[in-house]
C-alpha cells in the first residue's frame, strides 16, 4: 500500500476571502460538494471574523450548516480571537484554527495585535479549546518572509513554534504567507522540528508568488511531511499581507505527490470540475499548470493518462 498524505483544501476559506467578486453562499456549498467528490477529505471551509475586515466571510455560519456531512471528513474553522473561537465551537467545529504572525507588524494588520498580544491570544484559545475537547491548529503565518518587514529570521519561527507546542496547540502549519520562502528556508526550519516533535505534528502552507511553492512543498515531503494545505485552482491571497497571490494549487500538489508514490485520494480530473465552479464563481481563470498541460494535450487529441 502507498503512504498517505493529507492535503487539507483551503480554497474556500483563504482562496475565496482577498477575491473582489462577491461568492455566494451557494456558490461556495457547489464548490465544497465537488471537492468532496474528488476525493478531498479536509477542508478550511471558514474563518470566524469581522464581515466588515473580511466581508467574503459574512456568511460563516450559514455555509456550515450547507457542507457535505460525508462520513470521514473533517473541516476546520480559522478564527482570530476568543469571540471567533467560540462562534466556531458553537456552530460544531471539532478543530479550529489559530493565526499567529512572526512581527508585531504583521500581527497588528491582521489581528490588530501585538506579538506578545497574539501569543497572549493563543494560548488562551487553545486552552478554552482543550476545556471544551476542540483539536487546536495553529498557523505561524509569515515563517519565511514578512510582508513589511522582510526576511523572517530562522530562530523567530522556530521560538514561537515552540511556544506553541508549549501552550499546548495539537498541530502547527507553518506557512510562507506571501510566498517568499526557498527551499534551503524549509529544510532550516523544518529540519530542527521534526527532530524535536516528529513530522506528523505539521502542516506546511505554500503560497506560489515566486514559483517555488512545488518545490517547497518536495522540500517538505522529502524531510517527512505528510501534511500539506493547498488551495483549488490555485485561489488565494490574504487581504492583510502585501504581495500574497495564490496558494499552491491542489491540482499540482495532487500530481507531484502522486507522481512520487503516495497516495492522496483526490482525484485530478474531479479537481477541474470543482476548478470550472469556482472560475464561474469569481469570474476568473484559474487552475495549476497540470490542468494546463491537460487542457493542451487534449485540444491535440491526445488522451491524457496520470496513473
Amino acid at each position: 500500500m502507498r503512504e498517505r498524505v493529507i492535503i487539507n483544501e483551503v480554497g474556500l476559506r483563504d482562496g475565496l476571502q482577498n477575491q473582489p467578486k462577491h461568492v455566494s453562499t451557494g456558490d461556495k456549498a457547489r464548490l465544497a460538494r465537488a471537492l468532496v467528490d474528488a476525493g478531498v477529505r479536509y477542508l478550511e471551509p471558514v474563518s470566524f471574523v469581522s464581515p466588515k475586515a473580511v466581508p467574503q466571510m459574512a456568511d460563516a455560519a450559514a455555509l456550515t450548516t450547507q457542507l457535505p456531512r460525508d462520513a470521514g471528513l473533517h473541516y476546520t474553522a480559522l478564527v482570530p480571537n476568543l469571540k471567533g473561537y467560540q462562534l466556531a465551537r458553537d456552530a460544531g467545529y471539532a478543530t479550529v484554527a489559530l493565526v499567529l504572525s512572526t512581527t508585531d507588524t504583521f500581527n497588528q494588520r491582521n489581528l490588530n495585535m501585538s506579538l506578545a498580544q497574539a501569543v497572549d491570544s493563543c494560548r488562551l484559545i487553545i486552552e478554552a479549546a482543550r476545556a471544551d475537547g476542540i483539536a487546536t491548529r495553529t498557523y505561524i503565518s509569515g515563517a519565511f518572509a514578512c510582508p513589511y518587514d522582510g526576511t523572517t529570521p530562522v530562530d523567530v519561527t522556530l521560538d514561537l513554534t515552540r511556544r506553541m507546542i508549549e501552550a499546548g496547540s495539537d498541530e502547527l502549519a507553518i506557512a510562507d504567507t506571501i510566498g517568499a520562502g526557498h527551499p534551503q528556508q524549509m529544510k532550516d526550519i523544518m529540519t530542527p522540528l521534526i527532530s524535536e516533535y516528529g513530522a506528523e505534528r505539521f502542516y506546511v502552507h505554500l503560497h506560489d508568488t515566486r514559483g517555488l511553492a512545488s518545490a517547497l512543498a518536495w522540500t517538505a515531503c522529502d524531510l517527512g511531511i505528510r501534511r500539506f494545505d493547498a488551495s483549488v485552482g490555485g485561489l488565494g491571497g490574504c487581504p492583510f499581507a502585501p504581495g500574497a497571490t495564490g496558494n499552491v494549487a491542489t491540482e499540482d500538489l495532487v500530481y507531484l505527490l502522486e507522481a512520487v508514490g503516495l497516495d492522496t485520494g483526490i482525484d485530478i480530473q474531479g479537481l477541474r470540475a470543482a476548478v470550472r465552479i469556482a472560475e464561474a464563481a469569481t469570474e476568473r481563470t484559474l487552475g495549476g499548470r497540470i490542468l494546463r498541460w491537460i487542457d493542451s494535450q487534449e485540444a491535440r487529441g491526445k488522451t491524457v493518462c496520470l496513473s
